[in-house]
C-alpha cells in the first residue's frame, strides 16, 4: 500500500472512475486523463483534494496538478485503478477526440509552424546584424556584394 493509495482512490472516484478514463499518463508536475465523459469530473472536489494544487482542461486532456510527487502518486493511482499507463503520444492522440474542429485545425496549424520559428527568429537575428553592420559601416552595401558574387560565378 503507497503513500497516496487513499488520494489516489478518491480521485478515481472523482474524475468518474475506471470506466470514464480513455487514457492516463503524467509529466513532471500533472497528472494527464483523457476521459470519455469529461462532464463526469467534479472539478470543485478534486480541488479541494489536499494533494491536488488545481486542475484545467487543455487540448482534450483534463490535467491535474499534483507537484514533484506525481511520479509516486500516479504510480498509486495505475494500481488502485487498474489502469496501465500510456505515453504522451498515447494521450495526445486519444485527446484529439475531445476537441471540436477548430481546436484540431488550430493544433494542426501550430504543428507545422512551431519548427519554423527557429528558422524565421535566426533570419531576423542576421537581418538585424547585418543592419547593424551597415550602419556602422563595416559591410558593403547589397549592390556591391552583387558584383562579387557575378564573378564567382562565372568563373568556370
Amino acid at each position: 500500500m503507497g503513500k497516496y493509495t487513499n488520494d489516489a482512490k478518491e480521485l478515481l472516484h472523482l474524475v468518474g472512475g475506471r470506466e470514464n478514463i480513455a487514457a492516463v499518463s503524467h509529466c513532471i508536475t500533472r497528472m494527464r486523463f483523457v476521459l470519455n465523459d469529461p462532464k463526469k469530473a467534479d472539478i470543485q472536489k478534486i480541488e479541494a483534494m489536499k494533494v491536488v494544487r488545481g486542475s484545467f482542461t487543455q487540448a482534450g486532456q483534463f490535467q491535474v496538478i499534483i507537484g514533484n510527487t506525481v511520479s509516486d502518486f500516479y504510480n498509486d493511482f495505475t494500481a488502485v485503478a487498474g489502469i496501465e499507463g500510456v505515453s504522451k503520444d498515447a494521450v495526445k492522440s486519444a485527446a484529439k477526440q475531445n476537441q471540436n474542429v477548430v481546436q484540431r485545425i488550430m493544433t494542426a496549424l501550430a504543428e507545422i509552424f512551431a519548427p519554423l520559428i527557429p528558422a524565421i527568429i535566426v533570419g531576423g537575428l542576421i537581418l538585424g546584424f547585418r543592419n547593424c553592420i551597415d550602419i556602422v559601416g563595416w559591410g558593403m552595401k547589397l549592390s556591391g556584394g552583387q558584383k562579387q558574387w557575378l564573378s564567382i560565378a562565372c568563373v568556370h
